[in-house]
């Protein structure tokens, strides 16, 4: 036991030393290496943030950095936003870069709500960024928006329209433009509906109101008589956007479409009382011929009865029912007759026909 124990000791400046004291050493050697390289990582910024004003502790540095979240882009925004007067801290920051978000344009956002009087916390700040994410927009613009208002085109140029085009109850057609003046409405913009439904909503009634004008005329006179129709439908609910004014920028005439209507329906009635008569005039045509039809079958009875005479006759002399003098008798009227008949014919021909000589 002896001898392990002088194995273990050291004998430092002329002082023997026992083991456990050099594994204490070491570990004490490890531990200021590890002090010094956090000093040496984090100092600049430690100093940084003590002399703004925005003290930050090492265990916060330590922290963000085993969370990999940029020291660095932390402290300096936490800076940016304690000189402006705003209370953030680390924790909020950070929560807010691991979910993804623009801490830059947060902090900017709130500095830009503070100094123009308007009520924004930073949860809702949060929202409104991861809101716009991805749409091309910030949360720093939706409060620029907010302190001042910006001008929508209705109807929007990129979507190939340059009019909203109506129609008056006399059929003239109105072509209007309107130029929509709307500010961000920060307490909506989380869920409101966007610029897309504002532009529809403006056109819905322009068109609504132009549509119930008796005569184009009154529009033209009354122009501002449509941005007062559209702003008393308070157009702007359940949008991120609140509506200040509807001004029309462009008034012009078109064509007349109730003429047009009114000539394509002349045109339709005309067709159809054309394939009503030619559908009579078939049925005429289709009764002219079975009235011929039953013509030719009446004279066709007729024959078949004709020639049951010579029949009945020959029947009659066999049965001793008419005698000679009885068929010589009937021959000599009916010869009577033909001639009575031939010479009321030669007559009436003769007083159809013109006189020589006249």
């Amino acid at each position: 036991m002896e001898n392990t124990s002088s194995i273990l000791a050291l004998t430092i400046g002329g002082q023997q030393v026992s083991g456990w004291q050099v594994f204490l050493l070491g570990a004490l050697v490890i531990v200021g290496l590890v002090i010094a390289i956090l000093v040496i990582n984090f100092f600049s910024v430690w100093i940084r943030a003590l002399f703004s004003g925005a003290r930050v502790g090492f265990t916060e540095l330590i922290a963000l950095r085993l969370r990999s979240v940029p020291v660095g882009l932390i402290v300096d925004n936490r800076i940016t936003a304690v000189k402006s007067g705003l209370d953030v801290t680390i924790d909020d920051l950070s929560t807010h870069y691991l979910a993804g978000g623009s801490i830059e344009m947060v902090v900017l956002a709130l500095i830009a709500a503070r100094k123009a009087g308007i009520h924004l916390v930073f949860d809702r700040a949060c929202a409104i960024d991861l809101a716009t994410k991805g749409t091309g927009k910030t949360v720093l613009e939706a409060v620029k928006t907010s302190v001042n208002p910006k001008v929508i085109d209705c109807p929007n140029p990129s979507s190939g329209k340059t009019t909203i085009d109506a129609v008056a109850k006399d059929g003239i057609v109105i072509r209007a433009r309107a130029r929509v003046t709307v500010r961000t409405n920060l307490d909506r913009f989380v869920g409101g509906a966007t610029e897309e439904t504002i532009i529809a909503r403006v056109g819905e009634g322009i068109v609504s109101t132009i549509g119930s004008a008796d005569s184009y005329k009154e529009v033209l006179e009354n122009p501002d008589r449509i941005s007062k129709t559209v702003l008393d439908k308070a157009l702007d609910s359940n949008t991120a956007f609140e509506i200040l004014s509807i001004d029309i920028a462009d008034v012009d005439v078109g064509e007349n479409v109730g003429a047009k209507l009114q000539g394509e329906q002349a045109e339709a009635n005309k067709l159809i009382a054309q394939a009503q008569a030619e559908v009579r005039r078939a049925a005429a045509v289709a009764l002219e011929q079975e009235m011929s039809a039953r013509v030719q079958e009446m004279r066709a009875r007729v024959v078949e009865a004709e020639a049951q005479v010579p029949l009945a006759m020959s029947e009659a002399f066999r049965n001793g029912n008419l005698g000679v003098m009885d068929y010589y008798r009937m021959r000599n009227v009916q010869a009577d007759t033909g001639m009575r008949d031939s010479i009321a014919g030669s007559g009436s021909s003769n007083a159809g026909a013109k006189p020589p000589g006249s």
